[in-house]
């Protein structure tokens, strides 16, 4: 008999490979409620759900965060002493972390000599290219830097050795930014004509200036009793010293009837109160000052490149360093690799596997000195991506924020590749999305909801795509939506004339955009939508701009306050109780004495994160407990505050606390989607779509007859897209002109006329590639935007 085998058991599952999820249990972020799922690791997730519905307080600020801070955690007291400080997410537990890596849509920062360059460290290597390589030798990879000022110095210094004895010593560094410019590339001019009429004396009320009037104590009367200048004297009469100290005099402290004031000269005082802030949150009337008065041209001396003279006479093969960075990233590239130096070869490889990235990632047609202040959230997104394309970590989490936003349908497969990519290195992905296109590629799905704000924060649906399919949830049932082209379309009452646009890669284009209609601006990415719109479209006090700048805004800056709703209120409780309407404000008259109108207080720790806790005399409610005394329809002003935007219209609209003005405004945040909103929601709270949709809602009252709107479907969920379009035809009705730059095909079939710009990006763009109605452009199927619009229609 043969001997009997055994077979052999299966070994036992090592322990190390029990990890495969992450687990969260009871987060209550935001307006979470006590959520609990299992993500699979080394899967892609993508989250679903109606805007404001929780997916950005689950994944950035539950797993993410807590990611984060634990890695902060590992390092010693000193060093997290230097980093932000993070407190823990509102969650019971949290187990099966890997180390976070966050790809947001935050705008990159827009100072003036922050470029994609800098921003993604090709400069750095370029600069260093060119100190060893560049012909003449100028220095080394400083002098190539528009950051580094060209500095010399010399004098006595003491040497602590031995016997004491001062050397003489000189010190020079050889810097590569601009002295003109100061490495802005472009310099500004004030027009003084704008600032004082130089026939008056200063007494005469000379001043121009918005809020500058003839007896006001602190500029005017400042500059008449100095003792500097005769206010009695015209300033076209002033002395060359008088004039000097008029307009550019440091900072001087001088005695006005006791006081101690500050004189400065004009120029100086104009440039730190107007010019250093944000254009977008100023006053109508300021902000048409600040145009009127400065203009912004290119530096003559270093003509924009915003480098010396001496770094731009440094070559190789003909090429200096900003003929390099003003070149498409792509035609860089191709220059890179002609560089045969054995002895910079590292460094060779490195650039050229960056600015490789640029051109797989789809922005090829970037150049390295482009600010970064100007790209869209979609664009900065991607340029954050580039540092992880190559890396060589698996096991990570990737968290992505909507990296489809700006993609036209062209390139959305191609960012799809990536995500995969990324995925099969053996890392976690977890995407927050919208478009169907992308939630189709994930290997698990979670989908939030079943609303916005309080009607949200709680898991809908979890698992498969076709499992989502047949979920009786909101994405699930819209996730096949298609919009139909219209079968009429509405004829123009006019033209917007744009002739021979030459703004960065737009060709010589000569456009009419008819008016009185929905004009929808599309393209691929880098073809010239914006250049065409903001650059070309004359800015008159006709069009207003809605754009996808962030709005600026701290925690005590909140939907009332900056829709400017919060201003009818206070008078109507000042008039209803006899008071003054400053009572009424958390941040004037009326906020609670020990929280300062914050709501909390803050108890900074050092290195561990700082605590807030609700203030204990107002109870959260930011006001003065004898402010809660006088009330209007029956409530205080803290319940108006704490109402939601769909209540207040209905509180405002009839009864005893009817409010004409006040529900003007709030009918326009219903009508933009933001019912749901409560009034006193902090803006740091409000998530990207929630946002600019704001913006919208607050721009729907200026009385211009153009619109012109920057992807309005950011961050919109597919059932609010058909809301949108609801709004953009009544705008259209109510005799408003809309132009909008998007690449949603729902809003592209539901225009009344589409420009299609291409064919493709960067200088391979810049033409108008068709005109005419969505139908006919279907019809044709000429360009890329037709062939998948004619696919999403089914036609």
């Amino acid at each position: 008999m043969a001997p009997r085998t055994k077979t052999p058991q299966p070994p036992a599952p090592h322990a190390a490979d029990s990890h495969d999820l992450i687990r969260v249990h009871g987060a209550r972020e935001n307006n979470l409620k006590d959520v609990s799922i299992e993500l699979p690791k080394r899967r892609l997730t993508v989250f679903t759900g109606v805007s404001g519905s929780g997916k950005s307080s689950l994944v950035f600020s539950t797993i993410a965060a807590e990611s984060q801070r634990l890695i902060n955690e590992t390092y010693s007291a000193f060093v997290q002493g230097f980093m932000p400080t993070q407190a823990r997410p509102d969650v019971d537990v949290l187990d099966g972390l890997t180390t976070a890596i966050i790809v947001d849509q935050q705008r990159m920062g827009s100072d003036p000599r922050s470029t994609v360059g800098t921003a993604t460290d090709a400069n750095a290597m370029l600069r260093i290219l060119f100190s060893r390589l560049g012909k003449p030798h100028i220095g080394p990879p400083g002098a190539f830097a528009f950051n580094v000022p060209s500095v010399t110095a010399s004098g006595a210094i003491t040497v602590e050795r031995g016997n004491k004895k001062a050397v003489k010593a000189t010190f020079s560094r050889t810097g590569g930014m601009c002295p003109r410019c100061e490495g802005r590339g472009s310099v500004s001019d004030i027009d003084l004509t704008q600032l004082y009429d130089d026939s008056k004396s200063i007494a005469e009320g000379a001043f121009t200036i918005p809020g500058w009037k003839s007896d006001s104590w602190w500029t005017v009367r400042t500059y008449a009793e100095s003792g500097f200048l005769d206010p009695n004297k015209p300033i076209a009469k002033f002395t060359k010293k008088e004039m000097q100290d008029f307009l550019y005099r440091e900072p001087t402290k001088v005695k006005v009837e006791g006081a101690n004031l500050t004189f400065e000269g004009l120029i100086p005082k104009i440039q730190k109160s107007f010019l250093s802030k944000d254009r977008e949150s100023m006053q109508p009337h300021i902000r048409e000052f600040v145009d009127r008065a400065v203009t912004f041209t290119t530096c003559p001396e270093c003509e924009g490149t915003r480098l010396t003279e001496g770094a731009r006479s440094s070559k190789i093969k003909k090429i200096s360093i900003a003929d390099a960075c003003a070149m498409e990233i792509r035609d860089l590239a191709e220059w890179v690799r002609g560089l045969d130096e054995p002895s910079v070869a590292p460094l060779l490889e490195a650039l050229q596997q960056t600015l490789d990235s640029f051109v797989e990632i789809g922005l090829g047609y970037l150049a390295l000195d482009r600010p970064s202040g100007t790209l869209s959230g979609g664009e900065a997104q991607r340029v954050k991506m580039i540092r992880h394309l190559g890396s060589s970590l698996t096991d990570v989490t990737y968290v992505f924020d909507e990296p489809t936003i700006g993609l036209h349908p062209h390139d959305i497969q191609r960012m799809n590749d990536l995500l995969l990519r990324l995925r099969d290195k053996g890392n976690t992905v977890l995407v927050v999305e919208h478009k169907p296109e992308a939630i189709a590629i994930a290997d698990h799905v979670v989908d939030l909801g079943p609303g916005a704000g309080t009607a949200g924060g709680t898991v809908c649906f979890e698992g498969t795509l076709e499992g989502l399919r047949t979920s009786d949830t909101v994405t699930g049932r819209h996730l096949d939506d298609r919009a139909v082209l219209k079968e009429e379309v509405r004829k123009s009452t006019g033209a917007l004339e744009i002739r021979g646009a030459t703004s960065h890669n737009l060709r010589d284009v000569d456009v009419d955009i008819p008016l009185g209609v929905l004009t929808v601006i599309t393209g691929v990415a880098g073809s010239g939508k914006s250049s065409l719109v903001h650059g070309s479209i004359p800015a008159g006090e006709n069009v207003i701009s809605v754009d996808q700048s962030p709005i600026r805004g701290s925690r005590r800056s909140n939907p009332a306050t900056y829709t400017g709703l919060l201003e009818p209120i206070r008078k109507a409780f000042a008039k209803a109780n006899g008071v003054k309407p400053a009572l009424f404000s958390a941040n004037s008259e009326g906020a609670c004495p020990t929280c300062n109108g914050a709501g909390v207080i803050f108890t900074d720790l050092g290195m561990m994160a700082s605590v807030s806790s609700p203030c204990e005399d107002c109870e959260g409610k930011r006001f003065q407990a004898s402010v809660l005394d006088y009330h209007l329809g029956g409530r205080d002003i803290s319940e108006v505050l704490a109402m939601s935007v769909s209540e207040a219209e209905e509180f405002f609209g009839s009864g005893e606390a009817a409010l004409p003005a006040a529900h003007k405004i709030l009918d326009r945040l219903v009508d933009v989607g933001l019912g749901y909103l409560s009034l006193g929601q902090p803006l740091t709270t409000l998530s990207g779509g929630e946002r600019q949709r704001l913006k919208l809602a607050t721009h729907m009252g200026d009385k211009g007859g153009v619109y012109v709107l920057d992807e309005p479907t950011t961050g919109l969920h597919l059932a609010d897209v058909e809301q949108l379009l609801g709004l953009l035809d009544r705008l259209v009705e109510s005799g408003k002109s809309v132009i909008v730059i998007e690449h949603h095909q729902a809003v592209m079939a539901h225009a009344d006329w589409i420009i299609d710009l291409g064919p493709g990006a960067g200088h391979d763009g810049g033409q108008i590639v068709f005109e005419g109605t969505p139908a006919d452009l279907v019809a044709a199927r000429s360009t890329l935007t037709g062939e998948h619009l004619a696919e999403y229609v089914g036609e």
